[in-house]
């Protein structure tokens, strides 16, 4: 699979290297292709991984993923538009302390064609580069279209170790953003931890 990651921070770079490792021909869209950063993120993530612009990184994969800053998405997201129509489209930015947390609506509203999810918004990238506490695996909660493109999504989801857990449609958002909203309060309010996970646990 063909994956464009916007971004290759921590959130980027993890999910990024993982992708890549497991098979996945990986483009990181970046600012400065030939940075330090970008060739230490590339050499860790072997030879299935490549940096290019954010437009081409848009325009090369099948599936993006949007991880850079939430201040800076709508624009970024502007700029290739064109692109993502038709791609599924995993939203992780996040504007804690705002109205909105995440970029949903300009995903949306600028490639009306892509099917857009919300993932890896909620844990820090902690939880993906580990993604167990233990001997349990983590939970991911993430929602989208219930279409062809879901399996994708899990599929994606479980290729960085975590367990999916679907919890709707989009307008479903908001609770995803609010396990987000607690993952930060927990650790930044309670001191405890960012490598803290939930678990859904059923009879």
């Amino acid at each position: 699979m063909k994956i464009g990651i916007l971004g290759s921070g921590n959130i980027g770079g993890t999910l990024g290297k993982k992708w890549a490792q497991a098979g996945h021909d990986v483009v990181f869209g970046v600012r400065e292709v030939n940075s330090a950063k970008v060739g230490a993120l590339l050499e860790a993530a072997g030879g299935n991984a490549s940096a290019d612009s954010v437009a081409n990184a848009a325009a090369f994969g099948d599936v993006i993923l949007i991880a850079i800053p939430w201040s800076a998405a709508g624009a970024r997201v502007e700029a290739p538009a064109e692109a993502l129509n038709g791609k599924i489209v995993m939203d992780a930015t996040n504007n804690f302390g705002g109205p909105v947390i995440n970029n949903v609506e300009a995903i949306s509203s600028n490639a009306p064609a892509a099917r857009v999810y919300r993932a890896f918004n909620s844990l820090g990238w902690e939880n993906f580069e580990t993604p167990q506490i233990g001997e349990t695996q983590v939970d991911l909660f993430y929602c989208g279209p219930d279409d062809e493109a879901r399996p994708v999504v899990e599929g994606l989801i479980q290729e960085i170790g975590l367990r999916p857990i679907w919890v709707g449609d989009l307008d479903v958002v908001q609770i995803v953003d609010s396990i987000g909203l607690l993952w930060v309060s927990l650790i930044f309010g309670q001191g405890m931890g960012r490598h803290l996970a939930f678990k859904v646990l059923t009879p």
